[in-house]
């Protein structure tokens, strides 16, 4: 692959790890596509080790970012029923307020769906911040599965 298609690739990667973070764009498929694309045009045997090295990272972050946040909401009895509420708040959040409403529309929902069930403010609003430290948890394990990923497209880089 020449200089600029790696560097374009390194681009695109850059564009998915930012994803992750936002979680506005599928992060971790745009990363692991970015390798694909350079495995492709690279060919050989060290091109496919690396994505295979990326592929099993995002694949095994994507298992435990839902194993973990799961575990973690059931451990604080947040039903999924809440989340549901709160992505749906969040997904017209989106749209209604710029650039902060995925996240205003996320917590308003988680609130509101958990101040329901619960029928208290107080309790409703630790169920909340529970549900924010489960999308953190499984926003950093996303991340770290990309970055072993986006790792290992740097050593196939260097060797190739």
């Amino acid at each position: 692959m020449s200089a600029w298609g790696e560097v374009l690739v390194g681009l695109v990667i850059a564009v998915g790890l930012a994803g992750v973070v936002v979680q506005v764009l599928p992060g971790s498929v745009i990363v692991l596509g970015a390798v694909l694309v350079w495995a492709v045009v690279t060919g050989g045997t060290t091109a496919w080790v690396c994505f295979a090295v990326g592929a099993a990272a995002v694949v095994v972050a994507a298992v435990v970012k839902y194993l973990l946040a799961g575990r973690h909401l059931l451990r604080h009895e947040i039903s999924s029923s809440t989340l549901v509420w709160g992505g749906v708040a969040g997904v017209v959040g989106f749209f209604v307020i710029p650039v902060v409403g995925l996240l205003v529309g996320f917590v308003a929902g988680v609130w509101l769906a958990e101040l329901v069930r619960r029928r208290a403010a107080g309790p409703a609003w630790r169920a909340t911040v529970v549900a924010l430290q489960a999308t953190g948890i499984s926003i950093l394990v996303e991340l770290a599965g990309a970055l072993v990923a986006t790792g290992a497209w740097v050593v196939g880089l260097v060797l190739t």
